[in-house]
């Protein structure tokens, strides 16, 4: 069972949902939300990789902003959400999920993923925190491509997904060939239960080649 704790950033201090396994760890992972919060979905997201041996921390950005915040998927929960990021940052983000993995380094080699706009984050956990990363359907990242990775990443994408089209998806494969890339077909949020776009076959194929990335990296 996963519990809320506290942890320090350069930001101030913010909530993050702390999931840790029954035996020792076998790594250690930062799992960085949607526009959304640290909903149910994303709770049950970071349980899930507890439940395969990892330590894990869900970090709730939007504290530094507004405290507990949860949003649906319908235009409201999508409208806020948006404002949110807009106002936040992913600067602010990524010094977050940096101090949720110091938060986590006693735990062994520590990773991150990210969905949605947390794909963008993990991408920049690996490009610039040298973090291990898995990045779904991150809309966010091609600004980022050409720069000098410091960790592996792989990516994650939906053929269906009509905010990441396929020469987005192809620019990921021309500046980061030696990334591993998947397209799946599905939608964007493919691996979201409470989505409309929710494609279970698509999230399971996908969480079998993130667990082994992390398998490998971590």
């Amino acid at each position: 069972m996963g519990a809320w704790i506290e942890i320090d950033t350069p930001h101030g201090p913010i909530s993050a949902w702390k999931a840790f396994p029954a035996a020792a760890p076998r790594g250690a992972l930062v799992v960085i939300q949607e526009i959304f919060g640290v909903n149910a979905h994303i709770r049950s997201v970071a349980d899930g990789f507890a439940d395969e041996g990892y330590a894990v921390l869900a970090p709730a950005f939007f504290d530094v902003l507004e405290r507990g915040v949860e949003l649906g998927y319908e235009a409201e929960g999508m409208a806020k959400g948006s404002d949110l990021i807009a106002r936040l940052g992913l600067e602010k983000a990524l010094d977050m999920t940096a101090s949720a993995a110091d938060a986590l380094a006693a735990q062994g080699k520590v990773g991150t993923v990210g969905y949605c706009w947390g794909g963008t984050v993990a991408l920049l956990a690996a490009l610039r925190l040298g973090l291990p990363s898995a990045s779904y359907y991150g809309k966010r990242n091609v600004p980022f491509l050409s720069e000098t990775p410091k960790a592996p990443v792989i990516f994650h994408f939906g053929q269906r997904d009509a905010s990441i089209p396929p020469e987005m998806v192809e620019k990921h494969r021309q500046l980061l060939p030696q990334m591993p890339l998947y397209v799946y077909p599905a939608g964007h949020g493919f691996n979201c239960d409470a989505r409309a776009d929710f494609d279970p076959q698509s999230a399971a194929l996908a969480r079998s080649r993130t667990l082994a990335f992390f398998d490998e990296h971590l």
